[in-house]
């Protein structure tokens, strides 16, 4: 993993004080334009003379063939830990920044309520991986990490916080001598929480536990190691834990954790994820799965065929089993997972000209709104906030132009949905109570973590 002041050192950070103003085209080019870095390493597609992993069915696994990787990497923005200290930061109406940032005090203030004496959030929940449905596991240590990361963003007396002290020394007692954090099936996606949490708080003072996390998420990830060619439809993603097949969700969150521990886009690991995105895609023009369509959106996972939650909530089965026979088996992309895929090819360093984060621009433009997780319905809807949030904060973009040509400052509009859907007592919680967004310390979390997406300033270069 790269030394984070090296990569700092590859950008002179100044805040813009003005709304910025998109570039002609359909994806604009990012405000940030940072130089390109090295070319990925040829041991990425180095061959295996592994025996295939005895947890892997051979006969679920497909070979396709390879996406196309990156000729040069282009860095991403630098990760940001911290809100804007005034409106003037953000391309935000002043009494807009004033309503949300009220609407975090008031959601940190209802966290606060709900985390016990020893410190975390959710104890005696548990949570089962989508493959592994009677394997359910513990997940407090990783709704800990993100409730704590959404106190301590807005905070800059996080390090003298008691309740962010507390959080800190529950999650620190449950670090593995692997460097993962006890989740059980759920690892690598408390692990990967369990990151963010950690760099946002203080990426020095917890440095150890970080750099043995991520270890152990490059060491998990499947690929020769676990005698994955890479051309098998496993390479490259990561899974629930350490017997769970990959998705693309859990590949994002490993890419998130990544990214805010400042690990170069070229590093084999995220080159590796690539390909795994990559075939995620409904892109027939670098997919070669009998499944993928093309209108550029994501699906869940690739791996063992394919699945989509979105193919299953229109009742044609998860992995498009109940299509009629005689119709072509295609999956159905939806909305977070889109986000998601679109947002892990910047994590990898696309340029805004290839072809499959363009694809993904236009999905997201044809389907633009807050109203639902496009393909899922009120399904993981703060998810899909979150996700979106993420997204387009590190792709730079600030005005979306839909399909139809209107322009949507993204940040205002996430706003004023998220205040409608605050209760009195600053909590949020959905209806549709699935993963886990019915309890609202879950909720709450997520849209906290969205509100203060919107909220970070403005990054771009300095000229010279």
């Amino acid at each position: 993993m790269r030394n984070p002041l090296i990569l700092l050192l590859c950008a002179i950070l100044i805040m813009s004080s003005e709304a910025m103003t998109p570039a002609a085209g359909p994806f604009p080019q990012p405000a940030t334009t940072q130089s390109t870095i090295q070319e990925v390493p040829d041991e990425l597609l180095r061959e295996t003379d592994r025996p295939l992993d005895a947890r892997i069915d051979p006969d679920k696994v497909t070979e396709l063939d390879l996406p196309p990787l990156p000729e040069q990497v282009v860095l991403p923005m630098p990760p940001w830990f911290r809100l804007s200290e005034s409106a003037a930061e953000v391309p935000v109406p002043q009494d807009v920044w004033n309503r949300a940032m009220q609407a975090i005090r008031d959601g940190v203030a209802y966290l606060r309520t709900q985390q016990n004496e020893q410190g975390g959030w959710l104890t005696d929940l548990q949570a089962a991986p989508t493959d592994q449905p009677d394997a359910p596991s513990p997940i407090a240590i990783a709704v800990t990490a993100l409730a704590m990361k959404a106190i301590a963003q807005p905070s800059d007396e996080r390090l003298k916080d008691p309740s962010i002290k507390r959080a800190a020394n529950f999650i620190r007692t449950a670090q593995r001598k692997d460097g993962s954090f006890d989740g059980g099936a759920l690892s690598n996606y408390v692990t990967s929480c369990v990151i963010m949490g950690l760099t946002s708080v203080d990426e020095m003072q917890f440095a150890t536990e970080i750099h043995f996390a991520t270890k152990w998420l490059q060491v998990t990830q499947w690929d020769q190691g676990e005698g994955v060619g890479a051309r098998q439809d496993w390479f490259g993603g990561a899974g629930y834990g350490n017997r769970g097949r990959p998705d693309l969700s859990n590949t994002q969150m490993m890419l998130d954790a990544l990214y805010d521990a400042h690990m170069s886009p070229d590093e084999p690991a995220v080159q590796r994820a690539l390909l795994f995105v990559s075939r995620a895609q409904n892109l027939k023009t670098t997919n070669s799965a009998e499944w993928a369509g093309n209108d550029g959106g994501f699906i869940y996972t690739p791996a063992n065929g394919g699945e989509s939650m979105a193919s299953e909530v229109a009742g044609e089965g998860r992995q498009g089993e109940n299509i009629p026979e005689g119709q072509p088996r295609t999956l159905r992309s939806y909305g977070s997972m889109t986000y998601a895929g679109f947002k892990s090819m910047i994590y990898a360093g696309l340029s805004q000209n290839d072809i499959r984060v363009r694809a993904a621009f236009d999905w997201i433009r044809r389907h633009w709104t807050f109203e639902e997780n496009p393909g899922l319905g009120q399904q993981g809807l703060y998810y899909y906030y979150l996700t979106m949030a993420r997204t387009l904060t590190i792709a730079q973009q600030h005005i979306i132009t839909d399909i139809e040509g209107i322009d949507h400052n993204w940040r205002v509009e996430l706003i004023e949905t998220l205040l409608k859907k605050q209760a009195s007592d600053g909590s949020w919680k959905n209806e549709a109570d699935r993963w886990l967004e019915g309890e609202p310390v879950m909720a709450t979390t997520y849209a906290l973590l969205s509100l203060e997406e919107a909220l970070k300033p403005i990054l771009k270069l300095k000229d010279d």
